[in-house]
């Protein structure tokens, strides 16, 4: 793999008590500019977050390793992170390979 190679991730998200509203408005908001970053939201489900399961789980695919990073990094993103650590107790993001 190179730094130019598709990357494709899975992230598992889990809500702070009372705040699964809050989740899914910030992950609308931060979603919405995957795509100027060559990147696309491939499937996002939502889960009553029962028995330690995840409230959210994403699988996104973005051009690029740089593609990623230029989300990760966008001051918008980057702006919200209060609201993130308020909504969000836990996150898992890790690297898939989508099967045809």
């Amino acid at each position: 793999m190179t730094d130019h190679d598709p990357v494709e991730f899975c992230c598992l998200l889990w809500a702070r008590p009372g705040e699964e509203a809050g989740l899914r408005a910030y992950e609308d908001a931060v979603l919405a500019l995957v795509p100027e970053h060559d990147g696309a939201v491939l499937a996002r489900a939502a889960a009553a977050g029962e028995d330690d399961h995840p409230h959210e789980t994403q699988v996104y695919r973005f051009a690029s390793q740089a593609a990623l990073d230029g989300y990760l990094a966008d001051p918008r993103r980057q702006a919200l992170t209060q609201e993130r650590d308020r909504v969000i107790a836990r996150t898992e993001l890790f690297p898939v390979r989508l099967l045809a």
